[in-house]
C-alpha cells in the first residue's frame, strides 16, 4: 500500500506488528535517560554520546530540540516503544545528514530487548517511510564494521555495501574509527523484504497515512 496522496508526511506514529515507534517528546525524558544508563556497556563501544556525564537536564534539552527539528522539517528522530507504549525499547532516526531527497537510518536497542530483531524490524519499517511516505531516492546505514550485529541488518534487507570509510567516526573516547556505508536506492526498494512489513502511518494529528 503506497502513501494517502491526500495526507503527506512526515510520519509522526508508526505501528508495525511488535513496536509502537514515536516522535520523541520531552516527557520520555526519563525513560531515556534511564534506557540509555542501563545499557551503557553494550552502547559505549559504537555511540560516542553513549557516556555517563550526560544529565537528565541534558536528556530534556535534547528532546526538546529533537522535537523541534521533527516539527520543522530538520530531522526525524524517533523513540521505539512496545505496543502499550510503557516499555522503551531504544530509538531510531531517519536522518537527513544523508543529503539531499535522501535518509540515514540510525539504531540502538535496550540491552534487555537486543536478539529479538526488534532493530530488523524498525528499520523495515523506516525503510519503507523513507521510500513511501517521503519519498526519497536513497536511504543508508551507517554502522561500525566490527559491530556485526548491526551490520547484519542492512545485508539483511537488501541494502548493498558500498564502502568503508576509514577514521571517519570519533568513538566514546574521542579516537577515530572506520564507518561502513550501506545503501539503498528507489528502483532496488521493490526487491527489499522491507516492502512486506505491516505497518500503521500516522501524520501529526493523527490521520493514517499508510
Amino acid at each position: 500500500m503506497t502513501a494517502t496522496k491526500s495526507i503527506p508526511g512526515p510520519a509522526y506514529r508508526i505501528i508495525t506488528p511488535r513496536l509502537l515507534i514515536r516522535c520523541p517528546q520531552p516527557s520520555d525524558a526519563p525513560a531515556l535517560h534511564l534506557a540509555i544508563k542501563q545499557s551503557l556497556d553494550h552502547l559505549s563501544p559504537w555511540m560516542n554520546w553513549a557516556n555517563e556525564s550526560t544529565s537528565l537536564q541534558e536528556r530534556i534539552e535534547f528532546l526538546r530540540k529533537s522535537r523541534g527539528n521533527f516539527d520543522l522539517g530538520i530531522d526525524f528522530g524517533y523513540l521505539i516503544f512496545d505496543l502499550t507504549e510503557t516499555i522503551l525499547i531504544g530509538s531510531t532516526g531517519l536522518h537527513t545528514r544523508a543529503g539531499d531527497n535522501a535518509r540515514e537510518i540510525g539504531y540502538w536497542i535496550h540491552k534487555e530487548h537486543i536478539n529479538r530483531g526488534y532493530a530488523s524490524e524498525v528499520t523495515a519499517a523506516l525503510t519503507r517511510v523513507a521510500f513511501e511516505v517521503d519519498h526519497v531516492r536513497r536511504v543508508e546505514i551507517h554502522c561500525s564494521p566490527k559491530n556485526t550485529l548491526s551490520a547484519n541488518i542492512p545485508r539483511k534487507l537488501g541494502f548493498t555495501y558500498e564502502a568503508t570509510l576509514h577514521n571517519r567516526i570519533k568513538d566514546v573516547n574521542g579516537n577515530m574509527r572506520d564507518t561502513m556505508i550501506w545503501s539503498m536506492f528507489e528502483e532496488n526498494y521493490p526487491k527489499s523484504p522491507s516492502v512486506k512489513i505491516e505497518l500503521q502511518v500516522f501524520d501529526a494529528i493523527g490521520r493514517q497515512i499508510l
